[in-house]
């Protein structure tokens, strides 16, 4: 238990004693008082002081208030009041709310036992039809038994969410992550194998009296087709059953006009604007800057279908490039609803230092902003991702 919640529960239980004692000598929400007040009293305080057991054990909590309340109505006969009901109504709430399933519906078997006691020492109904309208006065402790449960339903299904929301999550990072693997072998994989061409024309250029540079180029030949293999054999293992081996080139922003007019056919109206000096970029940034248009279009086609535009614009700055998607739509795109996206592009922009902004815009719709550089010295930090 927290602090806070200690001090809730102490809070609780003085309040109730504090009004048990006003009404066992001064009657307040008292409807018929029994024996000498101090022994009623003694009973709210003691009772209302149990309450601070109400989540450290619930069913004792309940069960204390029980006996202690029947020794009380054997010895004066049971009062009738608010001091009777208010500690073991709190109690019953308490058990269904804190207990274990199972141990809780001793819970109901209690309050039953508690007003049968209380119905049944009662001096003022003598009478068995005299007792029986006091029955509705069960309903209380049954019903603050039934809210118990209830929010304990409520608190574990949420929490049961929250719990499938982290794992599809994590499972959707993962699945991402060796999407991207795949993806960055065919880049690396092209770099190498282009070396590994070079050096071997370069090899076959050389003069007989060369051996040094023929034997350091055909060490670099073997060692290019080891790692070619190595990296087959590793991404292998990363695809799923089903996958099919995509032959095609990795895609880049060279292949950006192509990707909008297959959004534009499909009724986007998208515009582009970019800005700067447009000059190369790595092979791996240059597919996480498509692979973020690719996302915010098909975001907007399929979570904002009011959108009337979308403007693509990309910006090449001297140490940076800035790539956004945004559409005048509804602010429909959210972490869950854009399934793996987003989780997918954090991961993406992470690889390359970078940061993803993916929010709301003031004039309404949506943005999808990532900004990464364009070189890197040293190893940068993680990205970031913020989602207003």
């Amino acid at each position: 238990m927290s602090r806070r919640s200690s001090a809730f529960d102490v809070t609780i239980a003085l309040v109730v004693a504090s009004l048990g004692v006003l009404e066992a000598f001064w009657g307040m929400g008292a409807t018929h008082r029994q024996g000498p007040h101090w022994a009623e009293a003694l009973l709210y305080v003691v009772t209302g002081a149990l309450l601070v057991l109400r989540r450290r054990n619930p069913l004792a909590c309940l069960t204390a208030i029980l006996v202690v309340s029947a020794a009380e109505f054997a010895v004066f006969g049971s009062p009738e009041g608010q001091g009777v009901a208010i500690p073991s109504i709190v109690a019953a709430y308490s058990v269904a709310r804190w207990e274990r399933r199972r141990p809780a519906w001793w819970g109901l078997v209690l309050v039953v036992l508690l007003w049968v006691v209380w119905a049944g020492l009662d001096p003022s109904n003598p009478t068995l039809e005299a007792k029986a309208p006091a029955l509705i006065w069960l309903s209380p402790w049954v019903i603050a038994w039934l809210v118990g449960a209830l929010v304990r339903s409520q608190l574990q299904n949420a929490e049961q969410r929250r719990l499938a929301r982290e794992q599809w999550a994590s499972r959707a990072v993962a699945e991402e992550r060796n999407r991207i693997a795949r993806e960055l072998h065919d880049v690396i994989g092209h770099s190498v194998s282009v070396m590994t061409v070079q050096a071997s024309a370069v090899r076959r250029r050389l003069a007989p009296e060369q051996s040094v540079e023929r034997e350091a180029l055909e060490t670099v030949e073997a060692v290019g087709r080891e790692a070619l293999v190595e990296m087959r054999r590793m991404v292998g293992m990363l695809r799923q059953p089903g996958d099919t081996t995509d032959r095609e080139p990795p895609p880049g922003l060279a292949q950006i006009d192509r990707l909008l007019q297959k959004f534009r056919s499909g009724g986007l109206t998208v515009g582009l604007h970019v800005t700067g000096v447009q000059r190369p970029v790595a092979p791996g940034l240059d597919l996480t800057a498509y692979r973020l248009i690719q996302e915010g279009l098909t975001n907007t086609l399929r979570h904002a279908p009011t959108s009337t535009r979308v403007e693509v614009s990309i910006e090449y700055r001297d140490e940076q490039l800035e790539v956004a998607v945004r559409n005048d739509g509804q602010a429909a795109v959210t972490g869950t609803q854009a399934g793996h996206g987003l989780l997918g592009l954090k991961e993406r922009v992470a690889v390359y230092g970078g940061s993803l902004l993916a929010r709301p815009r003031q004039q309404g719709g949506f943005e999808l902003v990532a900004t990464m550089p364009l070189e890197r010295d040293d190893l940068a930090e993680p990205g970031t991702v913020e989602t207003p």
